[in-house]
């Protein structure tokens, strides 16, 4: 028996806004016609959707499995609508971006800036998640595409392209200026506090696996869920940890940070773009997918000097 989609759209907003009445509200619907039609889908597909509670509604097992394929399938459609109104420019459309903290203020925020201004009816939203949250969410065709961080685990269903390298430094706040006048072996810094991004972090995976290597185990004594809280914490002299080298040079400048050598190499990390192989983008995230890897290519003046990207 086919199901009338507009009995999935009224099911996607009551599941969205947890409320029947709000769930009328937006779709200028009345509230007696929702129940009736919620009612009519849980007897065609022969289960129940929604547990009644105290102030709305949730989901049972089987609303969140379908509300999983519903908003998927409900976002696209009207990302589509939208940017067919306006394809003959970019007058229009949404593109949904995944993207790490690092990536984020590496490479993205300047590129977000020039996009916008040259395309201001663009709308852009940015997921801010760790790498492993992100990945799931673009196979979930949640996400148009992604910006991250290697290294990760990456699925069969998504394809990747490096935009550029950076290398990351250990450094610490003032009070640790004798450890930055002598190369140190990782073991001899065992005993300082330590500070990085915590577990289920492509970041704390990587250092993990490099600790490893030297015959160590990694430690932290403060783990912080982005890389921005990490600052204040190096900065106010609470321990030593590794930063984007072109984070860290201008507050090393400004006599705010110190960096402290090692006697081994530090792994090398990239930015990458990371779109899913089974679906296609819409007009406006091709067109900005487009537009980054054209703003880092080597015959671009950004792509020229990829490690330290500046302002249009």
């Amino acid at each position: 028996m086919d199901i009338d989609f507009e009995y999935f759209k009224i099911f996607y907003y009551v599941a969205k806004y947890g409320n029947i009445t709000k769930a009328a509200a937006a779709l200028g619907n009345s509230q007696p016609n929702v129940t009736r039609v919620m009612k009519l889908l849980e007897a065609q597909l022969g289960c129940r959707l929604f547990l009644r509670e105290a102030r709305g509604v949730s989901l049972t097992e089987e609303g969140e499995l379908l509300y999983s394929h519903v908003e998927i399938a409900c976002l696209h459609l009207w990302s589509a609508q939208t940017e067919l109104r306006g394809r003959d420019s970019l007058r229009s459309g949404t593109v949904e971006i995944g993207a790490t903290e690092t990536a984020l203020h590496l490479f993205l925020l300047d590129a977000l800036q020039d996009f916008r201004r040259r395309h201001p009816a663009v709308r852009i939203k940015i997921h801010n998640h760790t790498t492993p949250e992100i990945i799931k969410r673009l196979t979930d065709g949640k996400l148009d595409f992604a910006v991250v961080t290697t290294p990760y685990a990456m699925p069969h269903s998504v394809r990747s392209e490096k935009i550029f390298d950076f290398t990351e430094i250990l450094a610490g706040g003032p009070e640790y200026r004798s450890l930055s006048r002598t190369t140190s072996t990782l073991g001899g810094l065992q005993n300082c506090p330590w500070i990085g991004l915590g577990r289920g972090t492509a970041t704390y995976d990587s250092y993990r696996d490099f600790f490893a290597a030297q015959g160590l185990d990694m430690e932290l004594d403060m783990e912080v869920a982005t890389s921005d809280l990490m600052l204040p914490l190096l900065l106010g002299n609470l321990g030593i940890g590794f930063v984007p080298e072109q984070t860290a040079l201008p507050l090393i400048k400004d006599k705010r940070l110190v960096q402290i050598p090692l006697d081994c190499a530090l792994p090398r990390r990239a930015i990458e773009i990371v779109s899913g192989s089974g679906h296609g983008m819409g007009l406006a995230a091709d067109a900005f997918c487009r537009y980054l890897r054209d703003r880092w290519s080597p015959e671009s003046s950004h792509g020229k000097e990829p490690l330290v990207p500046n302002g249009p």
